[in-house]
């Protein structure tokens, strides 16, 4: 097991004092008002006032607060192979980061904002709100080769349209690889986010951002001694009855849980810095238990029955 003394040994105490301070008042972005937030951008011009653009059934950006004094405050390149929103990239903005997901319409969602950001907005500008428009939209992936016969920014466009404008931001296909959430109608869904897809294009770019189309364990061909790699997969399920781990038409059961511990396992005979989340179940912590966890809260939304919402707890498994 690689030794946790000799990493910790690595830090820079000056780093880490200097790195929290600015990211603290990161974490706090979201709770300040806009004036505040404005003078810390004014102040801390390496940070790019740019936030996750997709919405996810688990919003993490309360648990943000949390993670941040989990990270590795050194590192060198970071690596983020369960994309989906983004959050620690948001929250990290690191030069060189690489991005990834099994998920074809996340990626090339990803790569539009990165290089096509303005025909993005101006196509989502053009969009009506409406549960007609959402259902034609949804309808797409029904089509025939429907993936060629839009374009990347008319693909790009329905995702952040579905995302903005379906029941709770849940991601689900069927047994079919077609999309099946229903259209909920929200007072203001924000699909276009205008001066935030413009900063995330910002940010992709000045942190040399590679986003691909590619499974998890893929991270193993390139990450290196003293890289960080945050893995937020598909969470491992509450109860026998959940079903919202297959955000992918490829599903994530426990066989493939699994299968990131190995690979996990691996990254750490590499000296690489590795983080994974998850559900607090035994069967997560008996995949990890010869690695350091803490336990966080957060909050469930998504639920069929009302008392089953509210606080739950997720796992924070670390190799240093």
């Amino acid at each position: 097991m690689t030794s946790i003394v000799l990493k910790s040994f690595m830090f820079s105490i000056k780093f880490w004092f200097d790195f929290h301070i600015v990211k603290s008042w990161w974490e706090h972005l979201n709770f300040v008002d806009e004036i505040e937030a404005k003078a810390f951008f004014d102040e801390n011009k390496d940070f790019i006032n740019a936030k996750p653009f997709v919405k996810w059934v688990w919003w993490k950006r309360q648990l943000i607060k949390q993670f941040g004094k989990f990270f590795p405050t050194d590192f060198g390149d970071y690596y983020e192979p369960f994309l989906w929103w983004g959050a620690v990239f948001f929250n990290l903005q690191k030069e060189k980061s690489y991005l990834s997901d099994v998920n074809s319409e996340l990626i090339n969602l990803y790569q539009v904002v990165k290089g096509k950001p303005k025909e993005l907005i101006e196509y989502l500008e053009k969009q009506e709100i409406s549960k007609e428009r959402f259902l034609e939209m949804r309808l797409w992936d029904r089509e025939e080769n429907w993936q060629k016969k839009y374009s990347k920014i008319e693909r790009a466009g329905r995702f952040m349209y579905m995302n903005r404008t379906c029941f709770n931001w849940i991601y689900r296909v069927n047994s079919k690889w077609e999309f099946n959430v229903p259209f909920w109608k929200y007072k203001n869904p924000d699909i276009v986010q205008r001066e935030n897809l413009l900063n995330a294009s910002r940010l992709l770019n000045e942190t040399k951002a590679e986003i691909k189309l590619q499974s998890f364990e893929k991270v193993l061909d390139n990450a290196q001694s003293w890289d960080f790699v945050y893995f937020d997969p598909p969470y491992d399920v509450l109860t026998e009855s959940a079903n919202f781990t297959s955000y992918n038409e490829n599903g994530f059961g426990r066989d493939m849980q699994k299968k990131l511990r190995d690979i996990f396992v691996e990254l750490d005979k590499k000296w690489v810095f590795v983080m994974l989340s998850n559900h607090n179940t035994p069967f997560i912590r008996e995949l990890y238990k010869w690695f350091k966890f803490e336990i966080v809260k957060a909050r469930r939304n998504v639920n069929s029955k009302g008392n089953g919402r509210g606080e739950i707890e997720e796992i924070v498994v670390r190799n240093y």
